[in-house]
């Protein structure tokens, strides 16, 4: 199944095509993505025999963020061997933490105004929470995510990395700075779940790339670890790492500037991009 958001109303998708949730449902579901998530295993069961004769055209355009209101967003950092090494540290033991605001979470394609500093890109594959729950066991992790999506963790490094301690989310919240879409993926759509493609481009240079099978901590890891000591809870996103080739451990350094445009695509699921101004 592929999900996601219209005019903020949670929508099933085929191809070029989207049906709307609560709708179809005769209010089954809710068109909140929060509530209908909740009922994961209920609402995914529904989608796989819906009928998409009522269905509309759309344009990924038009497109809002698979989970436009997520309570919590958790973020990995150094998730990645290469990227750790870059960023001059020993790869981690433990999952390292932080979060990026929910106000930051926009839709796949955008236009993004740079604040002062110096401000670059991260790709990463972005796991949406389904029903959730506290305490997952590692087993039984995957049954609680409810798809797969494409995001970008911009970062402002000069807010990050003023003071002592690290200003981490701070400088990776400001206006449009978690891009996300264009849609979410369920699990069995992907022929492996646990090594998906993706790269990212600044015009026709291709900055980022890699493979989720790269992580230091897979999916399945991070949640049990999350949830071992916060509730997931429906909606909730996991910005699971970014692979090297980020804009402040190039050499020069490199920053994202007005007129660039930036694409990040996973493969299964598509591209969100981003315009900077």
């Amino acid at each position: 199944m592929r999900f996601g958001t219209l005019s903020g109303r949670l929508v099933v998708i085929d191809g070029d095509r989207a049906l709307d949730v609560e709708k179809h449902s005769g209010g089954r579901f809710s068109a909140d993505v929060n509530t209908t998530l909740a009922r994961f295993a209920e609402f995914s069961a529904w989608a796989a025999t819906a009928d998409f004769a009522g269905s509309v055209p759309f344009t990924e355009r038009e497109l809002g963020a698979p989970s436009p209101r997520p309570r919590q967003v958790f973020a990995v950092a150094l998730n990645y061997r290469p990227h750790a090494a870059e960023a001059g540290f020993q790869a981690p033991e433990e999952p390292l933490l932080f979060t990026k605001f929910p106000s930051c979470i926009t839709g796949p394609i955008t236009e993004v105004t740079l604040p002062p500093g110096k401000p670059d890109w991260e790709i990463e594959v972005v796991a949406v929470i389904g029903a959730g729950g506290h305490r997952i066991e590692r087993a039984h992790a995957w049954d609680s995510v409810a798809g797969l999506t494409v995001g970008q963790d911009l970062s402002e490094r000069t807010v990050q990395l003023q003071g002592r301690p690290a200003q981490f989310s701070l400088g990776k919240s400001f206006p449009g700075f978690g891009p996300t879409g264009p849609v979410a993926v369920t699990a069995d759509e992907f022929g492996d779940r646990d090594d998906l493609g993706f790269a990212c481009f600044l015009g026709d240079e291709r900055v980022q790339s890699g493979r989720t099978s790269e992580m230091i901590f897979g999916i399945d890891e991070l949640v049990a670890r999350i949830s071992a000591v916060c509730p997931l809870l429906p909606g909730d996103l996991i910005f699971t790492g970014t692979p090297a080739g980020v804009g402040n451990r190039r050499e020069p350094p490199r920053y994202l500037q007005p007129g660039e445009v930036l694409v990040s695509r996973v493969d299964g699921i598509g591209e969100i991009r981003q315009r900077f101004v």
